[in-house]
This record gives C-alpha cells, structure tokens and sequence, in this order.
C-alpha cells in the first residue's frame, strides 16, 4: 500500500490527526533505562506501543539516533512499528536535500535501509535532487514548505518573480514551492508538505494552493502553534489532510517509570484536542 494510502487509512480508522515525533533524548529518560545500551530502542518502541492507538502517523528524527551511534536502534524501532502497527505510517524526518547522485544513496537509505514509508526533504537545489525520492513510486517525499521556526522568514517568505512570466505576480518563496509540488513535482501522488503550526495564515494559503495535499504540521505545543487556527486553516473539506506533530510533550509527559502511560494519556488528550477542533471546524 502506497505512502498517502496508508495515510488516509490511518485518518479514518484512528480519527486523528495526530502523528507522534519519536526525539529520543537519552538525558531525559527514565532512571529505570540508564545504562542499557538499547535505551533509545526500548524507549522509543515503549512510546510507539503506547501511543500507536492515537496516531496517524510516527515521526522519527534521524539526527537524534544517529548523535548518539543508534542507526541500528533506529532500524530496529521502524521494524518494530511496521511488525506491531502496522497501519501507521513511519516518516523519518531526514531533512534532506542534495545534487541527483548523492539524493539516490539518501533515497536508498531512507527507504531500503531503514524502510521508511516516507522521507522529509528539502527542495532547495531544485527537483532533480528530489527526482531519486520518487523513484520509490509508493514512498511518501515531504517537502519543506514553511517550516515552524522563526528563522524560516529569512528565506521563505522572500518575494520572487520571473521576469520572463509577467503574466504571473510575485510570490513568496514558500508559495513558489507549494505550487510546485502541486502542479509539477507530484508524479507520483505520494508528496506532502511541511507546513508549521507557528504560521496559520500561510498554513491556509498553502492549502488554497495545494488542494487536498498531505501537510506535516510541526509547531504546536512547545513551539507555541494553536490547535484549533492550524485545523482551520490546513484541514481538508473531510476534516483530514494533516499530520499534525507533536513530539516533547508526549515522549516526556514523565520521567518516571510510568512513562509510557504518561505519553499514551498526553497523547489521548492532543488527539481529542484536534478532533474537537475538527468539529468547531466544521460547524463554522
């Protein structure tokens, strides 16, 4: 099953919006975890088996894993949420973004290593260093649109235009990109973008743009994004059409041995928040 089927099984069968970040940060673990070599492992999946039930999604960050020597652990958790839930697709957050050559061996190793069912990429060299991504017809690619983070305004929200297309008016950098992952880039009908919480207003335009396209929407909870502006702004027609992230408040909702309860009930809680959400929504 292909990347945004998957996606849209999960929306319907969990009726949430929710997708999990796994950030594994060994500082903050549980003292009952110290010392055990497959901490990451045993934390991370101990949070996957507590949560999956809320989730349409999971979000692995590659760098927390790879800092700590855990590439193996990384492999081991994927493996493990396709074995135990195996109807919530696994993006792993990579993030990354070079020329056609080097973007084949990401491709390879975000999708026959640790068989992601989708990659997080970024589109500033172009679209011949995203081509090799679809070259996995049924692999999801994420773009980086209009990301959560403050620094993301020095570049995304530049003007541009084309001196040779004077029918077409300006637009910000992250518009550019949004409507060329709509209407170019997406050969495959598995790409999604990246849209933060942080910035509803642009969230809606690029879902004015976009139509009916999966965003990944980072930036609730810690990072200040609202709930209730960010479905009103990216949610589809059938209430659907956003992972909405949340990793920190979930993974160390406790540091004691009730960990994972404590991140099942965190996530029960922001599930519930972006159903009601949904609603006000719709009622509108």
């Amino acid at each position: 099953m292909s990347f945004v089927s998957s996606l849209k099984n999960a929306w319907q069968q969990a009726n949430s919006l929710l997708c999990v970040g796994l950030d594994p940060d060994p500082a903050r673990f549980p003292t009952a975890l110290a010392g055990r070599k497959d901490s990451i492992f045993a934390f991370c999946s101990a949070i996957a088996d507590a949560t999956a039930q809320y989730a349409c999604a999971f979000k692995p960050q590659i760098a927390y894993f790879a800092s700590q020597r855990a590439e193996d652990q990384l492999e081991a958790l994927i493996d493990h949420i396709h074995t135990r839930h195996p109807r919530v697709p696994v993006i792993l957050d990579a993030k990354r973004g070079d020329i056609g050559s080097t973007a084949e061996h990401y491709a390879r190793e975000v999708f026959e290593r640790y068989r992601a069912d989708a990659v997080t990429v970024s589109p500033y060299m172009g679209f011949d260093s995203i081509e090799p991504y679809l070259t996995y017809p049924d692999r999801g690619v994420i773009v980086l649109c209009r990301t959560s983070n403050l620094g993301g305004s020095d570049l995304q929200s530049l003007g541009i235009s084309e001196s040779n297309d004077a029918a077409r008016p300006s637009e910000r950098l992250y518009e550019r990109v949004a409507r060329l992952a709509a209407e170019r880039w997406n050969s495959t009908g598995e790409l999604g973008l990246v849209v933060g919480a942080t910035f509803p207003q642009e969230l809606a335009r690029v879902r004015q743009i976009t139509g009916d396209m999966p965003l990944l929407v980072p930036g609730i909870g810690a990072q200040g994004g609202d709930i209730d502006a960010s479905v009103d702004a990216g949610a589809t027609a059938n209430g659907t059409g956003m992972m909405v992230n949340s990793s920190r408040a979930i993974l160390y909702a406790s540091r004691d041995d009730d960990f994972a309860q404590a991140a099942a009930n965190a996530a029960r809680e922001t599930r519930d928040a972006l159903r009601a959400a949904i609603s006000r929504h719709r009622s509108v």
